[in-house]
C-alpha cells in the first residue's frame, strides 16, 4: 500500500510539473471557428514573417555560437598562451548577463542620442545617424552570440580536455602537421559537444522575450504574445505556443542525441597534465591572435555592457529611486527564495524515488517532469492559464482566476515548471556520488523510507543541495516573460522593472536593476568555474 502511495505522490508532482505542456495539446480539442480565423488571418499576414524570422535568427546565432565557442575552447584547451589560465574562467561571465540586459547596454551607448555618436558627431561636426539601427535582427544576433556562446563553450571544452591533448599529441609523433590535427582530431572530438550547446543556445533564443520585444523583431514567442494579449484569443495562442514546443522538443531531441555521443575513454593512470598531453606553446603572432580570440567574447559579452550601464548610472546616482529599488528587491528575493526552496524539495523526492526505486516507470515519470526547462516562458503563461479560462467557462463563480493570476501562486508554479529541471540535476549529481552500497547497509541496520533519506542521504547532499538552491534563485531573480504575465498586482520584480523602464526609453534608471541581475548572475558562475579548476 505504500509503495502505491508514493508512485501515486510521484505521478501527482509529475503532473503538477506537466500541466501546463499538456494542456497546450488540449487546445487542439477547442479549435472553434475563432481561433480558426484567427490563425487563418495570421498565416495569411504575420506568420510567415514570424516563421522566417525565428529560422534566420536561430541559424544565425547558431552560426554565431558555434563559431566563438569552439574556437575560444580550442584556444585555451589545445594551446598554452599568456593569460590562458585567467581565460578559462573568464570566457564564463557572460553566463551572469541576461541577454535582454546586454540589449539594453549596446542601445544606450550606440543609438542615435547616445553617447557615442553624440560624441563623433561633435568631434568631427558629422550629421546624421554614425552607426545603423542596432535595434533589428542582426543587432539580435549580436546580442544572443556573445551571451550564449558559453553553453558551446563549456561542453566544447569538456571534450577536447578528456582526450584531445593526448591524440593530438599521438599525431604530432606520427607526423601530422598543426592544421590537420585540428581539422581531423580536434574538431570531430567536439563535433557532438558543440552540437549539444548549439542546441541548449538555440532553446535559450527561442524562449527569449525581452529581446525580441525590445528590438521589434517579430518572432514566434511575439505572435504568442499577440494572439493573447491583442487579439484575446487563448486558442489560437496555445496553438502557436504548440508549434513553439515542438520546434524546442527537436532542439532537445537533438540535445540528448549529441549528449549520448559524447563519450570518449581514457586510458587509465594516464593524467591530463602529463608531458604527453601538454598543450602547444605559442609565441608571437599565434599567441598574440589566441589572446585576441580570447578576449574579444568577454569584451562584447561581458565588460561593454557593464561599463555601458555603469555610465548612467554613476551619472544619475542621485535621482536613482532607492526606495522603490529596495520594494524590487525585496519582491524578486521573496519569489526567488520560495520557488528555490520548493523545487528544491520536489527535486530532493523525485530523485529519491529514482533512488529507492530505480524502475522504468519511476525513471519515466522523473523524465516527464524534468522537460520544463526546455519550454519557454512564454508557453508555459498560455499553458497555465488555458485550464484557467476553461474552468471559468464551465463555472464562472469560481475563483480560479484570481488564485492564479492575483496571487503569487500563478508565478510560483511558472517557476516550479521552468526550474525544477535545474534542482533535479543537481541533486541527482549528489546521489552519484553517493554509492549504492550505503544504502544497503542502512537497510541491514534497519533504516529505510524517510529514515534513509535524512540519516544517510542528506549529509552527503547538502552541499548539491544548497547548489541546486542556488542555482534556481538565481533563474527565477533574471526570468522575464512568465514574470511579466503571472506576477502579483504590485508587485514588480528586477527583471520586470528593467524591461519597463528600458521600453520606455528611461536605460539610466534601468542600470541599477540590471546591473543588480548581473551581480546576483556572478554567483553560479564563480561557483561553476571554481568547478571547472578543480576538475582540471
Amino acid at each position: 500500500m505504500l509503495r502505491w502511495l508514493s508512485l501515486a505522490s510521484l505521478m501527482l508532482i509529475a503532473l503538477l510539473l506537466t500541466l501546463p505542456v499538456l494542456s497546450l495539446g488540449g487546445s487542439w480539442l477547442q479549435f472553434d471557428a475563432a481561433a480558426r480565423d484567427v490563425l487563418s488571418q495570421m498565416a495569411q499576414t504575420v506568420l510567415p514573417d514570424y516563421a522566417l524570422t525565428t529560422v534566420v535568427l536561430c541559424l544565425s546565432v547558431a552560426v554565431g555560437v558555434a563559431l566563438v565557442g569552439m574556437g575560444t575552447a580550442s584556444a585555451v584547451t589545445l594551446f598554452d598562451f599568456p593569460g590562458r589560465r585567467i581565460f578559462e574562467w573568464a570566457l564564463l561571465l557572460p553566463l551572469a548577463m541576461p541577454a535582454y540586459v546586454v540589449a539594453y547596454a549596446y542601445t544606450d551607448f550606440l543609438q542615435f542620442s547616445g553617447p557615442l555618436q553624440v560624441g563623433l558627431r561633435d568631434a568631427f561636426g558629422w550629421r546624421g545617424r554614425v552607426f545603423p539601427e542596432i535595434r533589428n535582427t542582426p543587432g539580435a544576433v549580436w546580442v544572443f552570440t556573445f551571451s550564449l556562446y558559453p553553453y558551446v563553450y563549456l561542453l566544447a571544452r569538456t571534450a577536447l580536455t578528456e582526450r584531445a591533448s593526448q591524440l593530438m599529441e599521438a599525431a604530432r609523433l606520427l607526423g601530422a602537421p598543426l592544421s590537420r590535427r585540428i581539422r581531423e582530431v580536434a574538431l570531430p572530438l567536439a563535433r557532438p559537444a558543440v552540437a549539444a550547446g548549439v542546441a541548449l543556445a538555440l532553446m535559450e533564443t527561442l524562449a527569449d522575450f525581452g529581446v525580441a520585444s525590445y528590438f521589434g523583431i517579430q518572432t514566434f514567442t511575439a505572435g504568442i504574445y499577440k494572439a493573447w494579449l491583442a487579439m484575446d484569443n487563448r486558442s489560437a495562442a496555445a496553438q502557436l505556443a504548440t508549434m513553439l514546443l515542438a520546434t524546442v522538443a527537436l532542439l532537445l531531441w537533438l540535445e540528448h542525441r549529441a549528449q549520448k555521443r559524447m563519450r570518449f575513454a581514457t586510458l587509465r593512470g594516464q593524467r591530463a597534465g602529463s608531458s604527453e598531453a601538454q598543450p602547444v606553446r605559442l609565441r608571437g603572432g599565434r599567441a598574440t591572435l589566441a589572446v585576441l580570440v580570447c578576449v574579444l567574447p568577454i569584451l562584447f559579452g561581458f565588460v561593454l555592457p557593464v561599463l555601458f550601464m555603469l555610465r548612467p548610472l554613476i551619472g544619475g546616482w542621485d535621482d536613482l529611486p532607492w526606495t522603490a529599488f529596495v520594494q524590487w528587491s525585496r519582491n524578486s528575493v521573496w519569489l526567488a527564495g520560495l520557488s528555490a526552496a520548493l523545487a528544491t524539495a520536489l527535486a530532493l523526492a523525485l530523485a529519491f524515488a529514482v533512488r529507492a526505486r530505480p524502475g522504468p516507470v519511476t525513471r519515466g515519470v522523473v523524465q516527464l517532469a524534468s522537460l520544463g526547462y526546455a519550454v519557454p516562458g512564454a508557453v508555459i503563461v498560455v499553458g497555465i492559464l488555458l485550464p484557467v479560462g476553461w474552468v471559468q467557462m464551465l463555472r464562472p463563480e469560481s475563483s480560479v482566476g484570481y488564485w492564479i493570476t492575483a496571487t503569487a501562486l500563478g508565478i510560483v508554479w511558472a517557476y516550479l515548471v521552468r526550474f525544477t529541471a535545474v534542482a533535479l540535476q543537481s541533486v541527482q549529481s549528489g546521489y552519484a556520488r553517493i554509492p549504492a552500497s550505503l544504502d544497503d547497509s542502512a537497510r541491514m541496520l534497519g533504516t529505510t523510507g524517510f529514515g534513509l533519506a535524512a540519516r544517510v542521504h542528506w549529509p552527503l547532499l547538502k552541499r548539491s543541495t544548497a547548489a541546486a538552491a542556488l542555482l534556481v534563485f538565481v533563474d527565477v531573480m533574471k526570468e522575464l516573460p512568465a514574470t511579466l504575465v503571472l506576477r502579483p498586482f504590485n508587485s514588480d520584480t528586477l527583471a520586470v522593472v528593467t524591461y519597463q523602464l528600458a521600453r520606455d526609453e528611461r536605460l539610466g534608471e534601468a542600470a541599477l536593476p540590471a546591473l543588480t541581475l548581473v551581480l546576483v548572475g556572478l554567483v553560479p558562475v564563480i561557483l561553476l568555474s571554481r568547478t571547472l579548476r578543480q576538475r582540471t
